[in-house]
C-alpha cells in the first residue's frame, strides 16, 4: 500500500476504540467518525488504517479536507492538523425502563 502524503497532515495519533459485536470485532474512532469491523481483532485493526487512508484521500481529491476535518473537531496548530483531544473515556452504567 503506497504512503499517503496529505498536506498539512502530519503523523497524528487518533483515538480508537475496538469493541467485540456478536462474532465481530469493531474499531471506531470519534475524531473522524469511522469504523470498520473485521472477524478477528488484527483484521479490524489493519482495516482501520485503510479506512482511513482511504477517507482522507478522498478528501484531499474532493477539496473538502479542511471543511471537513474543521467540522470534526480538528484544530491547525502550526499549520498541521490536530485531532480533538479525548478528555474522557469511561462506562457509564444506567437503569433504563422501558414502558
Amino acid at each position: 500500500m503506497k504512503k499517503l502524503v496529505l498536506k498539512d497532515v502530519k503523523e497524528v495519533s487518533l483515538p480508537v476504540t475496538i469493541f467485540k459485536e456478536g462474532k465481530s470485532y469493531v474499531a471506531y474512532s470519534p475524531a473522524l467518525d469511522l469504523s470498520t469491523s473485521a472477524s478477528t481483532y488484527k483484521k479490524a485493526q489493519s482495516r482501520f488504517l485503510e479506512i482511513v487512508e482511504l477517507f482522507l484521500e478522498e478528501l484531499e481529491e474532493a477539496g473538502t479536507l479542511d471543511a471537513v476535518l474543521t467540522g470534526l473537531g480538528w484544530q491547525k496548530v502550526n499549520s498541521a492538523w490536530q485531532p480533538p483531544v479525548v478528555v474522557s473515556n469511561y462506562v457509564q452504567s444506567m437503569n433504563l425502563s422501558y414502558a
